[in-house]
């Protein structure tokens, strides 16, 4: 049983969100899909009547090669909702047709005369979390190295594939969203799948939390990243990680602004929004000194790179 899925969240709490994601690059080279199930506000039942402020929300976003995303967001009332207790396991969330669980999910969205659907099963062999401040906030990775199996159609063009793609499931909550944060998570290839997934993000009193956790051949590196740059548009993200053992990496994410989508997030006190970017086609590559040895790992539209608030 994979305990990092369980819900964190009460629904009295009447300021916070807490979200389910999945990443994946379709295996046929099509593009990529980013699916969001999330609770905000519950006790207050969200920031009011649009889609993006309901209590229950469903997003999906394509990411085309060449194209502009498209994304389609679905909100709900708490009547639809059926959720797992607070740390229950297994942990199992569904909104009418729609419902994840440990190892799948499904969609039904119908947006403005599209229909978006998706039946998945996934299976990894790593979990991780990045951070854990408690009632503040958390970033978990249940399935990161996840292999994809099923279906998704939008407007009737069906992609079905085992595997369908390949990618990750994570899990995010907190009370607020932070100021500002840069998230990266690639499926590298090599003789094994590897991944690696890295954060950053501000923390009170002008410091700064920096992250970064490898999974290489059936073994986690954890590394504190010491150096970076970055392209606030979404396209470029540079940086240098060191670990306990001597151990370094110096990692780059990079993407097409074509495929870079800026989306408004609703600030949990309801009072505006800000944007985020997240750029799902994205390309990484990694050059470790590790294990005594040189390796350089990349994926060209295997990763995912998002960026929130402003530094």
């Amino acid at each position: 049983m994979n305990s990092l899925n369980t819900v964190f969240s009460s629904l009295r709490s009447r300021r916070r969100y807490e979200v389910w994601f999945l990443r994946l690059g379709l295996a046929n080279g099509e593009g990529a899909w980013w699916f969001r199930y999330l609770l905000l506000n519950p006790g207050r039942r969200g920031c009011g009547a649009v889609a993006s402020g309901m209590p229950v929300q469903l997003w999906a976003t394509y990411f085309p090669i060449g194209a502009k995303p498209q994304t389609f967001i679905q909100g709900f009332g708490l009547e639809t909702l059926r959720l797992s207790s607070k740390g229950q396991e297994p942990f199992d969330l569904s909104i009418e047709d729609n419902a994840i669980d440990e190892n799948s999910c499904r969609g039904d969205l119908r947006v403005d005369g599209h229909r978006v659907t998706w039946e998945l099963h996934y299976r990894s062999s790593f979990a991780a979390t990045l951070s854990n401040k408690g009632w503040i906030g958390f970033s978990r990775t249940p399935h990161s190295d996840a292999i994809f199996s099923g279906q998704i159609s939008l407007d009737g063009h069906r992609a079905e594939g085992s595997p369908l793609g390949f990618g990750l499931q994570g899990h995010n909550s907190g009370y607020r969203h932070r100021n500002f944060w840069n998230w990266g998570h690639a499926y590298l290839s090599g003789e094994r799948p590897s991944t690696l997934e890295a954060l950053v993000y501000d923390l009170p009193l002008g410091m700064t939390f920096r992250r970064a956790i490898l999974w290489r051949e059936g073994k986690r590196h954890d590394f504190r990243i010491v150096s970076e740059s970055e392209e606030r548009d979404g396209s470029l993200w540079d940086f240098r990680g060191q670990a306990r053992d001597g151990s370094t990496m110096e990692a780059q994410f990079s993407g097409e602004l074509v495929s870079c989508h800026r989306l408004p997030y609703l600030k949990t006190n309801c009072s505006s929004s800000f944007e985020v970017t997240n750029n799902s086609r994205a390309n990484a590559r990694v050059h470790l000194q590790i294990d005594g040895k040189n390796e350089t790992l990349e994926t060209r539209g295997g990763a995912v790179l998002e960026m929130g608030g402003k530094r």
